[in-house]
Formats: structure tokens, C-alpha cells, sequence
């Protein structure tokens, strides 16, 4: 089974990026989606959160308050890693169950998509890297509008992670996105024909 770790920064375009493979056949493993799935009520790493950053992370119906979290782990960068010793763990099991039972069926290509897959040191995960690209202007923008935040709390968040520039140096592949999102897409197509279908992995 060939597993590709697709990656990049916030707001690059990842999850575009995912679903135009998903279209094309590949099958998508989203880390941000294991990440809601470990910290559901009921979960170990749910208790250990609470335990940590107390009730003011919790919504009314006990589930995880992600932007209030966010809000202290992006301003703080020790809360961020007491976060990342919580979280990294328990998704690092989830991920590696859903592997598993992949490989067990006989499937041939799968898309683990994961935003700090290089920071998180989980690379081995993966047989190679992709990067989404985006260059730091149209990063700050989108987020801004995506998310609805202020110039310097986009900064902070982009500063939470590693610069696109040193990601883009450890990519196999690096998919451009500082375009309209059916220029990525038809390079994603390319890419696919190319590389995928052509087997050509050098």
C-alpha cells in the first residue's frame, strides 16, 4: 500500500487538495478529523484536556470548544505542546488502527492528509511527502477570510507551524496553490496521470 502524506500550511488549500484526490480514487485518512474524533466526551484524551485547560474549553454540551482552545494554544506556545503531548498520541493510535485495516482490505492508495505532519514527527507514517504551497501574503489573506481573524492573529497562527519555504524543501511533489482553485486542480490531475497512473515515483 502506498501512503502519501499530504501536507502544507494553514489555510493552503489541503482539504481542496484531498477532495480532488478523494475524486480521483485515492481513499483520504483526514488527521484534523481524527483529531475532533479523540477528543469526543468519553474519550481519554476528552478527560486529560479538561484536567489541563479546565471547563472554559468546553461547550455547553461538554464537547471541545476548538476555537476558546485555540485560542490559548496559539497564544502560548508551552499550552500548545501540553495540547500536542495530549492529542498527538491518542491520533497517532487512531491513525495506525485506520492503516491497519486498510492494508487488510488491499487497498493500494491512501491520502493521509495531516497539517503538522512534518512537525509532529510522524513522517514515517507516510512513504512520501506532498506539500500544498501557497506563499506567505496569500496564506496571511485566506486565513483572514476563512477564518474571520485579524492580520496578527493569522501571523500567530501561521507562526505556529513550520514556514511553507522549509516544507516545500522536504515534498516529493509540491502542488502550487497561490492560484485560482481549478489551477490546482487540473495540476493535481496532471500530477495524478503522471505519477499515480503512470507509476513514475522517481
Amino acid at each position: 500500500m502506498r501512503v502519501i502524506g499530504l501536507t502544507g500550511g494553514i489555510a493552503s488549500g489541503k482539504s481542496t487538495a484531498a477532495r480532488v484526490l478523494a475524486e480521483l480514487g485515492a481513499v483520504v485518512i483526514d488527521a484534523d478529523q481524527l483529531a475532533r474524533d479523540v477528543v469526543r466526551p468519553g474519550e481519554p484524551a476528552h478527560r486529560e484536556i479538561i484536567a489541563t485547560f479546565g471547563n472554559g474549553v468546553l461547550n455547553e454540551d461538554g464537547t471541545i470548544n476548538r476555537a476558546a482552545l485555540g485560542n490559548i494554544v496559539f497564544a502560548d506556545p508551552a499550552a500548545r505542546k501540553r495540547l500536542e503531548a495530549i492529542t498527538h498520541p491518542a491520533i497517532a493510535r487512531q491513525a495506525e488502527k485506520t492503516l491497519a485495516e486498510l492494508r487488510r482490505q488491499g487497498t493500494r492508495l491512501v491520502v493521509y492528509m495531516a497539517p503538522l505532519l512534518i512537525e509532529a514527527g510522524v513522517t514515517s507514517r507516510v512513504d512520501e511527502i506532498w506539500v500544498v504551497y501557497v506563499d506567505r501574503e496569500t496564506q496571511v489573506r485566506r486565513l483572514m477570510q476563512r477564518d474571520g481573524l485579524s492580520e496578527t492573529d493569522a501571523l500567530q497562527r501561521i507562526a505556529s507551524q513550520m514556514p511553507m519555504e522549509e516544507k516545500r524543501e522536504l515534498a516529493r511533489v509540491v502542488i502550487d496553490n497561490r492560484g485560482a482553485e481549478a489551477e490546482m486542480a487540473r495540476q493535481i490531475r496532471e500530477i495524478w496521470e503522471r505519477d499515480i497512473l503512470g507509476g513514475n515515483r522517481g
